[in-house]
């Protein structure tokens, strides 16, 4: 059932077929949605976009005059920070033509002849992406005009924040809030170990909890999916690192500053092989390094609906194997150091059965 947010939400539809404009128009005002604005002449994309706040544009990519990746270059130009998810209409398929899709900004892709179901589903996923989105830029300017504040209450008020917004994330992903508390405190007591002032682990604590807040903009069809994803869904499920860090871009204090370069460099690995810039070595941002050791290690040690716990042995073993390719080896051995301390923090914020 569509919710009243979801038929009130303003849907740009770009096409320059009409028959193609009808047919969305027609399939979108059956399932109830309400505020659809189309435009046949990607010229004046922009302008109908400035107009007013857009939840989700359709777009097609093969056009007169501009084509797809041309409309979306100029509205990302406007650098807009709620800029809405675009979902590409295409008749085309294939690695290369995803990649170059998403890498021009687009977020999902719907295939050409339409499937009302999976329009629809697209749709709703996208809209429940934008509507999360809008929350979090909400809660984001607060927390930047409390920190502005400098009172002991506006620093509480902030942290609370933080910590709910870390959250938010979790609970879309099968995580638990318990999660981001375990992995928080063993970023900060590690952190500590090879040297961070006081200060620093304490940005540290609050700013790890939101490496994962890029992945309220992916669809659940991908997030939630109880199988190995696609090629294709993984390159999107990766994209939330991206959209992590656009999230938390432009901030004005430290805290937020080291929580964006957590989010965006949690899951770059040591030999080069990570995502999304392949750094390697000491080019890894030393919080992101903290961030991925701390944040496997309490994933492989903790239930999850989809597998059994693994045991502290073996999950000590992976860390160990994985030092010098996946994990910074140096900080490994600290980890090893501090293991009792580890678990101590994962009897501490243990999850509720």
């Amino acid at each position: 059932m569509t919710s009243s947010l979801h038929q009130q939400a303003r849907i740009l539809l770009i096409d320059d077929e009409p028959a193609n404009l009808k047919l969305l128009e027609r399939i979108l005002r059956h399932e109830g949605y309400t505020n659809l604005v189309s435009v046949q002449d990607p010229r004046l994309v922009v302008l109908t976009y400035k107009q007013e706040p857009t939840d989700l544009i359709l777009l097609d990519i093969n056009m007169p005059y501009l084509n797809g990746y041309e409309v979306m270059e100029q509205l990302f130009d406007l650098h807009d920070p709620l800029m809405p998810p675009i979902v590409v209409l295409t008749a085309q398929s294939g690695r290369d033509f995803l990649m170059k899709a998403l890498q021009a900004g687009a977020r999902d892709f719907i295939s050409k002849p339409f499937d009302r179901f999976e329009l629809l589903a697209r749709v709703r996923n996208m809209l429940d992406a934008q509507l999360s989105l809008r929350m979090t830029h909400h809660q984001k300017e607060v927390l930047e005009e409390l920190v502005r504040q400098r009172t002991h209450e506006v620093v509480t008020s902030r942290l609370e924040v933080v910590r709910r917004l870390g959250r938010a994330a979790e609970y879309r992903d099968n995580e638990t809030g318990q999660h981001v508390l375990r992995m928080s405190h063993s970023c900060a007591l590690l952190a500590g170990q090879i040297g961070f002032s006081r200060e620093q682990c304490e940005i540290i604590l609050h700013a790890s909890p939101m490496h994962d807040i890029g992945k309220i903009g992916i669809s659940d069809t991908i997030l939630l999916k109880p199988g190995r994803l696609t090629p294709e869904e993984r390159i999107i499920m990766e994209s939330h690192v991206l959209i992590g860090a656009d999230i938390l871009d432009g901030a004005e204090t430290k805290l937020l500053e080291v929580a964006r370069t957590i989010a965006l460099t949690h899951h770059e690995k040591w030999d080069g092989s990570g995502y999304p810039n392949k750094l390697q070595g000491e080019a890894i941002p030393l919080e992101g390094r903290i961030c991925a050791i701390a944040d496997v290690f309490d994933a492989l040690t903790s239930e999850r609906p989809y597998k059994k716990a693994w045991p502290v042995e073996e999950a000590v073993a992976n860390l160990q194997e994985n030092a010098g390719s996946h994990f910074d080896p140096a900080l490994v051995e600290v980890f090893m150091d501090i293991l009792p301390k580890i678990l101590d923090i994962n009897e501490r914020f243990k999850d509720s059965i």
